[in-house]
Formats: C-alpha cells, structure tokens, sequence
C-alpha cells in the first residue's frame, strides 16, 4: 500500500474510534456521575384509593441512562407510596404538584398526582340504634365510602321514612309523640330528594314513651253473676296515649260500700259475692297518684245456659298449639261461674284436627289440613261450648308444646328490675323464684314450679334437642359477626359464639313460613336489631346457644331465644319472640318488653 492510501486509511479510522469510545463511555467498576432523575408518568389522575406503579431514570451529565435504586416518598400529599414506588391515591380529590418525589443524595425527581373522588358505593348513618324519649333529639351524622371502604365526602339529603319523629335539613332528630321501635327510619340520601338511584343509609330509633298519666281498667263496664270470677286488666298510658308499664306496680281493690265482692290485689281476679249487694262495685287499679277504674254489676246467678271458647277460630299450622279458654253464661248472657270438672275434648267426628288437653285445654293441631268446625269442645255437665279449628298445610319446624304460651321460661329464677312488660304467660322449673314483679308487669299467668312449668320444659328440651340436630350445610357456617348481613331461609351454625353488632336482615323469600335457624355452640351476644323483610316472621326465627344470651342495650330482637342455660335482656332491649332458658335464669333490666310473636 502505498504511503498515501495509508494516511487516508488512518483518517477514516479516527472519527470510528471514537464514536465506539463514546458508546462504550464507561469501564465495568467505574464510578458514574448522577446528573438527573426523572419519574414516569406524568401527571396521571386517580381515583381515591387507585394505585399506579412509578418508575424512576437515571442518567449522567451527557444525558446517558445509568441504573439507580432511589428513596420513594410524598411532598406534599395526595397519598402514600411503597418503597418499591407503588402509590396509592388518598380520599381528599384535588391536584398535587410534584407530590411523588424519588431521590438518590441531592438528586430528584418528581411527578404531579391528581385524585378524583371515587364512586359513592355506601353510607353509614350513626348512631344506630338510639333510643330517645318523647321530644328527644339526637344529631345523626353520615359516612360515605366507595366500593373499598375508602371515605368519600358527601353532603347527605336527611328525611324520615318511617315515622318516629322529624329531622332537620343538618340532620337533627327529633322525636315524635308516638313510643315505638322505628326500623331505618332516619335516612340519608346521596342525591337531593333522595332521587332514584341514590345511595342511601339508615339508622333505627327507639322512642320511649313517658311518664305515668293514665290507667284504664278493663272490661270497663261488665255484669257478673252471683259467685261468678271476671279478670280484669290495667293499662297504663303516658300524655301521649302511648300504652307504658305501670311503674310503681299498680294494686288491685274494690271501692267501700258496694256489692260486695272481692278482688285478688296482685292479680286482678274480681269474685262477685254470694248474694246480691247494692248491685255495684268499683274495680280499682293504683299506682302511686293514679287510679283507674272499672264498674262491674253483681246480678244473681242464674243457671248456666251456655260456655263460649276463644278462640274461634283458631288457625295454627300441622303441629302447631293454641291455648283455649272457656267463659259461661246463664240464659240472660249474664256471666256465671262455670261448674267445676270442666273437661276439654276433640269431638270425636274431627279427631283429625288435632288432640287437646282434658284439663288445661292446650291444642295441638293433627298433620292433616282443612277447617275442622267446632271440633274442639268444652264441655260442663249437659252444656257445651265449641270452637273451629283451621290446620294449614305447613308444617311447624318445631313443637314447642307447653313451652309455646310463655314469654320467658327459666329453669331457676326470673328477675327484673324496672319498667319491663312481658305480653305472655312465665313459667320456672324445676326453680320457683320470681323478682320484680311489679314493678315489672305480666300480663299473662305465671307458673312456678307447677305441673305446667315442668311439661312446659320437658317439651322446651325435646325442642332444643331437635333445633340442634338439624343439618347445617358447610356454606352456612358462621365465621364473622353477622351485622351488617343479609341471611335467606336455612340453617347456621358455629361451634363457638354468635356476634351481631348492627343490623342482620332476614329475608323470607316471599315465603311466610320460612324458617331461620342459628346454631351457637357458645354463647350468644348482640349489640344491634334483627330487621325481618319479604314475609320473614319472627315466630320462625330460633336462636339457639349451648351456653347463654346476652341481648345488649336496645337490641331490637326477633325469635325464639333458646338457651342451655341462662339469658339476660339489658337495658331498653326488646324481644318480639320468647326467651326460654332451660337450666339457668332470665334476667331482665329497665323497660324491656317481650311479646310473643
């Protein structure tokens, strides 16, 4: 080659040297200068509580990419960020400028977030339950949060929808003039007017009626022959009409100078005399200041002509019991003394509806269907009284037999402190002992330690036996609180305990026979209300515990509560259903009501 085409050779290899010095830039161990940092993407929009993955570059002074492993943090809020650059977007929408910072000494690099609100997906409305008395007012509040329990900010449209009182446009309750439990009656809306679509949340109030105003004795105006018993009743009312228990207990007379008879003072049980006075006596019922009163005219005994039993009818599904009951009247309708040996009995033509007790008059209806007339009899040597019997095609889960007329049954004692009202009959056994009595009211009969208390426990285990036997499918078992849920028709079950804190919603399907039951194999405790929709009924709702229940402050209850051993009603809680503990002892608080289903 010769000396020329050498030098041109050279020159044409320099300027490719150094593009390949340049590309190659750096020796393996060299140190390398930072020059910048910079985040991608940027800027991005978030929906509170959405994530975005950042990423950071890095490169030296000549702009050349080069590996870094920064420190992530947040300037200036809009939400949190991992150390591996995962952000999570907060609740307070707005623009954050260079909020995601990522760092390496002195060098930074930043990205600007903007977060949305999300989607209202539910609001919470507090407290609930409250109890409040008459004219009470309460300031409910609302949270609202999306699809991931994320807060959301709303300004709630407050109504009522249920009655039980007013609210204001900032949401105070005040409460109405009429006492009662008010099932989701506060509402807030998300939409003004609470329009279609609007997400919505509820709160429940309890309103408490007043004091003592009024008693009324009943029937208030009756005729009753010589030697013949009429049961009276007192009721007591608030201003508002609103019916209360009668605190201090009322006491029972019969007003000086009449007729003659006599009444028990603790039940209410009126005897008309042997013969015939001044032909009028006053019944008196007393609490404190107040009186109520009822006149019963005292006419002489004439024959009886003729016995009425009640009810009639009677409908009650296959299984199902009725208690009947039998007055006698002479030809004049003037109530007399039945004779006594008064004996029940299903004539024998409609064997079919049923069988019944000779000497109690206790019904339990046969496994065939149909309207059974005047089926049932009681009969008093040549005079009978009769009464229509209809067995519908459903059969009862469970027989709770002689358990069935009781409000509270206790293997030991019942107590109550004040206010309480139980709509129904007591029983103990094989224990006696009763407490507050009044003041607490029972409007039914009490039964302790009798031949009834003891069958009506008998039948209360051969129940429970059988409650608990019932299958329970795998997908049913209880591993969670259950406020907050909606349960269909079926079995459920635990081997521990049952917690319901807020409000579990039983829905029946359409079906007005569905049965509900739940399967504790502890204890029992609640701190909210039991809400029953499409035709769910609380005389089909069994809570069973293997141990004891506990229905806290308010509880607005519904079923049957059965307990192995004990069950205790606090304050202002309410139990539409029975409370039937079968070894140990019910106890009730202040203004707790048990009516039967």
């Amino acid at each position: 080659m010769s000396a020329l085409r050498r030098i041109a050779a050279l020159v044409w290899m320099v300027p490719f040297a150094a593009l390949v010095t340049t590309a190659c830039e750096h020796n393996p161990g060299e140190s390398v200068p930072l020059g910048s940092i910079s985040i991608a993407p940027t800027p991005v929009t978030l929906a509170s509580g959405a994530t975005q993955q950042y990423t950071a570059v890095g490169k030296d002074p000549a702009g050349n990419v080069i590996t870094i492993t920064p420190n992530w943090s947040v300037a200036a809020g809009g939400g949190s960020i991992s150390s591996s650059g995962l952000f999570t977007a907060g609740t307070v929408a707005g623009t954050y400028t260079n909020t995601v910072v990522a760092s390496v000494g002195s060098f930074t690099g930043s990205a600007t977030v903007t977060v949305t609100a999300a989607a209202l997906a539910s609001i919470t409305v507090t407290p609930s339950p409250k109890v409040l008395a008459i004219s009470g007012t309460q300031q409910f509040g609302a949270v609202g949060k999306d699809a991931n329990g994320n807060v959301v900010s709303i300004t709630p449209t407050w109504s009522v929808v249920a009655s039980g009182g007013t609210i204001s446009a900032a949401g105070l309750f005040t409460a109405g003039s009429v006492a009662g439990p008010f099932v989701g009656t506060v509402r807030a809306c998300s939409t003004a007017l609470c329009a279609a679509g609007s997400v919505s949340g509820f709160a429940t109030v309890t309103v408490t009626p007043g004091v003592l105003t009024t008693i009324s004795v009943t029937p208030s105006n009756q005729s009753v022959g010589t030697n013949a018993s009429q049961q009276y009743t007192a009721i007591g009312r608030d201003a508002n009409g609103n019916i209360i228990p009668i605190v201090p207990v009322q006491t029972w007379s019969v007003q000086a100078g009449n007729a003659g008879g006599s009444v028990s003072s603790s039940s209410g049980l009126y005897t008309a005399p042997a013969a015939v006075g001044a032909g009028f006596d006053t019944v008196l019922a007393t609490s404190g200041a107040i009186v109520g009163k009822a006149r019963v005219r005292v006419t002489l005994s004439g024959a009886l002509a003729s016995i009425t039993v009640t009810p009639n009818p009677a409908s009650l599904g296959v299984g199902g019991i009725q208690q009947f009951t039998a007055m006698g009247f002479d030809a004049t309708f003037l109530i007399v003394p039945i004779p006594a040996g008064l004996v029940w009995s299903v004539v024998p033509s409609m064997a079919a509806a049923g069988t019944i007790g000779g000497s109690t008059g206790l019904f339990t209806a046969g496994t065939a269907p149909g309207t059974y007339t005047n089926a049932v009899q009681a009969t008093s040597g040549s005079i009978s009284g009769f009464a229509t019997v209809v067995v519908t095609g459903v059969a009862s889960l469970v027989n709770l037999g002689a358990a069935a007329p009781n409000g509270i049954m206790a293997g030991q004692a019942v107590t109550c402190i004040t206010g309480g009202l139980i709509s129904a009959d007591v029983s103990i056994s094989p224990g006696n002992t009763i407490t507050g009595f009044g003041p607490c009211v029972i409007t039914g009969v009490q039964h302790l330690a009798d031949a009834v208390a003891l069958n009506g426990q008998n039948d209360l285990t051969t129940a429970y036996n059988t409650l608990f036997a019932l299958p329970c499918p795998p997908a049913n078992a209880i591993v969670a609180d259950l406020g907050g849920t909606t349960k269909a028709a079926g079995v459920y079950c635990t081997a521990s305990g049952i917690g319901v804190t807020g409000t579990l919603t039983l829905d029946g399907g359409g079906d007005p026979n569905a049965n509900f039951v739940f399967q504790a194999g502890t204890s029992i405790v609640t701190a909210g209300s039991v809400v029953l929709i499409n035709g769910a009924q609380a005389k089909n709702v069994y809570w069973l515990s293997g141990s004891s229940v506990t229905l806290g402050t308010a509880s607005q209850w519904k079923g049957n509560v059965v307990a192995l051993t004990s069950i205790t009603l606090v304050d202002n809680a309410t139990l539409l259903g029975r409370a039937l503990a079968r070894n140990g002892s019910v106890t009730l608080g202040t203004n707790n009501t048990i009516t039967l289903p």
